[in-house]
């Protein structure tokens, strides 16, 4: 059977197309066959708000089987923590994944709309792995957020890797690995 993977794009002008499809065709390349990897483009890219993102992710996450996987860069990586935590969904979930994404709270980055707490794990469904990465040499999140979310995710597993960048260099192997790990224990 499929296994069904629903990548969510980072915020800004063309990264829809110039830049996060380069994470979903290695994520696409490194897990082969058996992976059903979806990327829906997300409303107005070049002025993400939260408000109309999470209704999108709602909206997709409908449209999944039970066991899917949900992978966030960036902005995108937000938006499935804030969805989740704000209401589960319908379906259980395999596992999050979230690349590089931008804590907005305390000792992060300030929002008039979105504030995590350091209940943000408990407010995320009980029982689904999370697992974190962001590279060290990231210059559009600084590295730091890694360690906010990891605080307020006690049971997630967090990944800095060297010499990455914001977009892990293009290359999500030990996303896919992880995926494909879990996969096999569930």
């Amino acid at each position: 059977m499929t296994k069904q993977v629903l990548f969510i794009q980072g915020g800004g002008a063309g990264t829809y197309e110039d830049w996060d499809s380069k994470l979903v065709d290695s994520l696409r390349r490194e897990l082969g066959a058996g992976y059903e990897v979806r990327y829906p483009r997300m409303p107005d890219e070049g002025d993400p708000n939260f408000g109309r993102w999470v209704a999108a992710l709602e909206e997709e996450l409908g449209r999944l089987d039970d066991g899917a996987i949900l992978v966030g860069h960036s902005f995108g990586g937000t938006v499935i923590a804030l969805g989740l935590s704000q209401s589960p969904p319908v379906r259980p979930l395999a596992g999050v994944f979230l690349i590089a994404p931008p804590f907005f709270g305390e000792g992060g980055w300030k929002s008039d709309e979105v504030a995590f707490g350091p209940d943000l794990g408990a407010k995320l469904p009980s029982g689904t792995p999370v697992r974190l990465y962001q590279g060290d040499q990231d210059a559009d999140v600084p590295p730091e957020h890694l360690d906010l979310y990891a605080k307020a995710i006690p049971r997630a597993a967090a990944r800095r890797l060297p010499g990455r960048d914001h977009q892990l260099n293009d290359d999500l192997w030990e996303v896919a690995a992880d995926i494909r790990e879990l996969v096999g224990r569930v």
